[in-house]
Parts: structure tokens; C-alpha cells; sequence
């Protein structure tokens, strides 16, 4: 059987990291002891899997530590040079020589995009996961090793679509709620009651903004305030999102932004990565006298892309940005970090109740947003989209299921060894 998976070049190999190239590679009749070999259906792909291949040298991250980048001296392709952009997917294990992991599961897990994947899998298996032993990467990493058995998870719905929704939120929604989570425990920073949120039109800006209302709503209070931030092109979108109490354009805000509807506390969450505009937002509550910038969160980097050729001048985990004296400092929040907290503050049944009610509450409301989902099926096509993404953008209504085979084949098929 033949092999395919989608590969980009690093940007320290010298080559254009956006000329994605789809390998074939053969896929192994036998498999080591204690390993799974996945069919992967499908996975979806969005602006955070930007963020993966941009950040896949960055020390802090090591997206592209993940998978294996087959050996292929005919398109000169190798892991020096080129790496694997992980997706979020589902598939179906077709061989399997761990005792307690069947042939036939469904799984939904970090995957490469390819068409077949083999992962170890080590001695950690429960009835609801089991996970992928990465033991040069820090042990933070484990939601990313973490493979999950459809059958026992309490969030699954066998649905095509409901399995499609899954892939394009669910990465993206944990970071976002348990960022509000991180917020909460510690009451906003101290009681922010204004919270500005950059990039708002991205998925993980305005599931932030959809949780804080929910906070608000569980609470009985509307005392806090969502303000959203973004470009032009995407005012619209953002606005009808309705999950905003006020959204401006990065060029107007600071004008926007002024008298009644600047006062209190505020607490600004930076999506984007953008240290102009970081610095247009400090230097507009600096004059702002009846207003205070309690704290700066750095949650995302949209406005990187894989072109990005130093992702170690991003400076993630210090203070990178050139603050003045007073200036609030700027937190990094990463969920795994925050993920690991809690999980030792609280039982798992507890952390499980809490993300189905959060989730059952996502799939109800989502569906009232206007995002809608593009299905892309076949290599060529595939690679198609990307190109198309790399020259036109990601619209923050669309959103990307892509798989390697072809457009009539049945998701969950098993392919015969």
C-alpha cells in the first residue's frame, strides 16, 4: 500500500515553506511491537494550523517534532529539511500489536496529514485514551499524545457532521476555555470588567468571547464587557457573530475607544501577535485617565504565517515587546501549562463534566455563527486548497475538513492489509 502525507519545507532549510508537497511513501506490512497503523479519514485545517507550521522550528513549541517526515531522495525531501504540520483528525486503527488496542477503533487524536499514520503507544491506556510516547518533547505536551477512543468519549457524535464540527472547534475551543478558566480562577485579574480581545474574528478569539458571556450568564451578572478588535475586511463578520458588546477596526478603535465606553478595569487579550497594535492598545489606556490596563495576555499568533523565517525572534515566554515604566507585563498563557494545574486541583470527573456541559453548549450555539465548512478531498486537491490559502488568506467565515482520499470514499472504511 502506498502512502501519502503532506510536507512543507523549514524555513531555516532556505527553500518557500508555502510550497507544500504531498509524499508518497510506502506504508509497512508488519508493525513493531506495541504500535497502532491508522487510516486517517480526514482533518480539519484552520488559522491555528498556520500557527503550527510557522512556529514548527520554535524552540518553545517544536511543532514539527511530532511526526516523522518520510525520507524521499526522488522529491528530496527529509527531516532535515522539511517537516509535518500536525492536524487534528479522525481515523480508523487497521492493524494494531498493543494488547489492550483493537483493530477497528475509532480515534480521534494530533495526527500527520497523510493518508496512513503508525504511532507507537505506550504503556499508559485506559478505556478512553491512550497516548503516544514522546519523551523528547516536555511532559506538558501529553493533550498532544493523547489519542481518543470514540467508543468511551462522553463529547463523541458519530455524525459526519457532528465529527466535522469536532475537528474545526474543539482545538481551538480548549485553548479558549480554559484560557477563561485561567481568567476566572484568578476573578479576571483582580475584577477586570473590560475585557479587549485582538484578532476577533479568529475561532479562538470568539469562543473566548462566547465562554466569558457564558460565565456571565452562569454567574447572573453582565458586569464584564467583551470589546473585540479587527481589521476592516472582517468588521462585518465579527459584528454579526453577535458574541461582542462593541467591535472596532484596528485603524479607528483608539478613537472609538473613549469617555463612558473606556472607563473601568481592563484586561487585554492578544490574539493576533501584532506588537504595533500591542503598543497602539498600551499607549491608548496610558492617556486614558479614567481607565486602567490591569494586564496584557499574549493567547495567540495570527497574524504569523509560515513565511515567518526566525520563529525564535517571536521571543514567546519573555517579555519581547519594549514596555514602558507602568507598563502592565505581558503573561503568556499556554494551555497544556494550565491544563497540567488543574488537573492536579481537580478530580478528572470533575474536569470532564465541566468541558461536556461547556461542549453540548458549544454544538447548540455554534451553528447560529456563519461559519461554513469547505470539504476537500483527494492530494492534488488538498494542495490546491493550501496554495489558495497561502495567496488569498483565511476568510474567518470558512473553514477547511481535508482528506488525502478520494471524494467518494466512505469515512471509517478499512483498508485490507
Amino acid at each position: 500500500m502506498e502512502n501519502l502525507i503532506l510536507c512543507h519545507p523549514k524555513a531555516s532549510s532556505g527553500q518557500d515553506p508555502n510550497q507544500a508537497i504531498v509524499v508518497k511513501c510506502k506504508v509497512p506490512q508488519t508493525i513493531p511491537d506495541d504500535h497502532v497503523l491508522l487510516e486517517v479519514d480526514r482533518f480539519g485545517f484552520s488559522a491555528n494550523n498556520v500557527t503550527y507550521q510557522a512556529l514548527g522550528e520554535a524552540s518553545h513549541f517544536r511543532y514539527f517534532e511530532f511526526h516523522h517526515v518520510p525520507d524521499s531522495e526522488a522529491e528530496e525531501v527529509s527531516s532535515r529539511t522539511h517537516g509535518v504540520t500536525p492536524v487534528w483528525g479522525f481515523g480508523t486503527i487497521i492493524k494494531s500489536t498493543h494488547p489492550k488496542v483493537h483493530t477497528g477503533e475509532r480515534v480521534y487524536g494530533y495526527f500527520a496529514p497523510a493518508r496512513y499514520l503508525l504511532l507507537p503507544v505506550s504503556s499508559d491506556v485506559n478505556k478512553y485514551a491512550f497516548f503516544v510516547p514522546r519523551p523528547h518533547l516536555p511532559p506538558d505536551r501529553r493533550p498532544y499524545n493523547q489519542i481518543t477512543r470514540c467508543s468511551e468519549d462522553p463529547l463523541y457524535d458519530p455524525s459526519p457532521a457532528a465529527e466535522d464540527l469536532t475537528m474545526l472547534y474543539r482545538p481551538l475551543f480548549w485553548t479558549s476555555f480554559w484560557c477563561e478558566d485561567w481568567l476566572n480562577s484568578s476573578n479576571y485579574k483582580g475584577g477586570s470588567t473590560r475585557i479587549i480581545i485582538s484578532s476577533a474574528s479568529s475561532k479562538t478569539a470568539f469562543c473566548l468571547a462566547y465562554l466569558i458571556r457564558r460565565r456571565n450568564s452562569l454567574q447572573g451578572s453582565s458586569t464584564r464587557r467583551v470589546i473585540g478588535l479587527t481589521s476592516t475586511k472582517n468588521l462585518a463578520f465579527t459584528k454579526r457573530l453577535a458574541l461582542y458588546d462593541d467591535v472596532f477596526d484596528y485603524e479607528s478603535f483608539d478613537t472609538s475607544l473613549v469617555g463612558n465606553l473606556a472607563r473601568g478595569r481592563w484586561t487585554y487579550v492578544d490574539v493576533a501577535g501584532n506588537n504595533a497594535l500591542n503598543a497602539r492598545v498600551r499607549d491608548h489606556f496610558r492617556v486614558c485617565g479614567d481607565s486602567e490596563l490591569v494586564t496584557c495576555i499574549a493567547l495567540g499568533l495570527t497574524n504569523i504565517s509560515a513565511s515567518t523565517i526566525d520563529p525564535s525572534s517571536l521571543g514567546w515566554g519573555s517579555d519581547s515587546e519594549a514596555l514602558r515604566t507602568g507598563d502592565p507585563k505581558v503573561e503568556h498563557f499556554f494551555m497544556p501549562e494550565w491544563l497540567s494545574i488543574r488537573k492536579q486541583q481537580l478530580s478528572v470527573s470533575a474536569i470532564t463534566q465541566m468541558q461536556r456541559d461547556a461542549w453540548a453548549g458549544l454544538m447548540a450555539d455554534c451553528g447560529t455563527w456563519g461559519v461554513s465548512l469547505r470539504r476537500v478531498c483527494g492530494p492534488e486537491q488538498v494542495k490546491a486548497a493550501y496554495e489558495e490559502i497561502v495567496r488569498r488568506g483565511l476568510a474567518p467565515e470558512d473553514a477547511f475538513v481535508w482528506s488525502l482520499w478520494g471524494e467518494r470514499r466512505e469515512y471509517g472504511s478499512r483498508a485490507k492489509l
